[in-house]
């Protein structure tokens, strides 16, 4: 069976080696005669899987003692309603960068708890580019400070972690956590949907910081309380158990290359590669300003849009699938997250390159 190279945003590409092995492990895991999916979240077999997967996570990353490792469920997006609930800490205000959609929905979250302080926002210039930060509005009293590294849909990446002072930094690093080396402790709380760029849909991870975690609204359920789940070693009610399990297959493929240290610079070259394909010719163009493209989520449009269709079409035709662009924002996007190998963007550079010689 030939496998198709898929630039899908999300749920999202999985290391081949990775899928293979849950194959193999599928009906029988470690010749306990049973499925991870079938085994007791609190069996001695699933604490050490759990295990692994914490450590090898805090391994890749170089995450510090002080944080707590979770690995919750309700995606990225109930993180926009949880994280007030549990980082506000008797304060009343907030700080949020908005720069695109994704963080357009967490600020619309955080207004139900908090007073936001949009620090910058570029909603008004089509969300494709980071402002100067020398005109940003910081608080210095707010209780946090969100912003998301890397917009999938706009194709939107921070190259720098901003200077917030003492106010402590949470990141939705859904869609470019583990493709670069990042200084955990410049930060108070890391989420990420895992479904972009570390496994399957189903889990989410948050790494926060030890004296962050403890004062919460009260009107936060229990299963939302970083304080208990990190207590319970977020088992304080079930998991998605094999979810789990793949992103820890995943963790230990990301150390067999060689972890973000050599991921950066793979993802660095399939970037430039696509870039220079857009930027060459009339035909494709991209509109982010090219100090903030994104390395994981490259948006383009055909100066043709009649085509986009054919595109989509012929594309998949050729064994490229999912380029369609965002539902509401059209054209094409390529999602070249580290489970994608280099030559699926050889392909797809080849390919937009015969595309444009039939019909530019």
């Amino acid at each position: 069976m030939t496998r198709a190279y898929n630039f899908c945003a999300g749920p999202a590409a999985i290391p081949e080696p990775v899928l293979q092995k849950a194959k193999e492990e599928l009906l029988n895991w470690g010749s306990v005669g049973a499925s991870i999916m079938e085994m007791s979240h609190r069996s001695e077999t699933f604490l050490q899987i759990a295990s692994e997967a914490e450590q090898d996570l805090r391994n890749l990353m170089h995450i510090p003692d002080n944080y707590h490792v979770l690995f919750l469920q309700g995606g990225a997006s109930t993180q926009f309603a949880v994280i007030p609930m549990n980082l506000l800490r008797g304060k009343k205000k907030a700080d949020y960068v908005r720069t695109g959609i994704w963080s357009h929905k967490a600020v619309d979250q955080a207004e139900a708890y908090c007073e936001v302080n949009l620090v910058t926002d570029t909603m008004d210039k089509g969300y494709n580019y980071i402002p100067d930060v020398a005109s940003w509005n910081l608080d210095p009293e707010a209780a946090y400070f969100h912003y998301t590294p890397n917009e999938t849909i706009g194709g939107v990446e921070f190259n720098f972690i901003p200077d917030t002072g003492d106010v402590p930094i949470v990141a939705d690093m859904s869609s470019n956590i583990l493709s670069r080396p990042i200084n955990v402790s410049k930060y108070g709380l890391i989420y990420a949907g895992a479904q972009k760029n570390i496994g399957p849909s189903g889990i989410t991870l948050v790494i926060v910081r030890d004296d962050l975690i403890g004062d919460t609204l009260d009107i936060t359920p229990e299963p939302f309380n970083y304080y208990i789940q990190a207590r319970d070693a977020s088992l304080y009610n079930t998991p998605p158990t094999f979810a789990w399990y793949l992103t820890g297959l995943v963790f230990k493929w990301l150390k067999e290359q060689g972890g973000p240290e050599a991921m950066v610079e793979i993802n660095e070259r399939k970037a430039k590669k696509l870039y220079a394909a857009i930027d060459k010719t009339d035909f494709y163009h991209n509109d982010v300003k090219e100090d903030c493209r994104s390395w994981m989520n490259v948006p383009f449009q055909l100066q043709q849009k009649n085509l986009d269709t054919n595109f989509v079409t012929e594309a998949e035709e050729n064994n490229l699938l999912n380029l369609n662009g965002w539902r509401t924002v059209g054209g094409m996007r390529a999602s070249i997250y580290n489970a994608v190998p280099e030559e699926a963007v050889d392909a797809l550079v080849a390919f937009m390159s015969e595309f444009e010689r039939r019909y530019g």
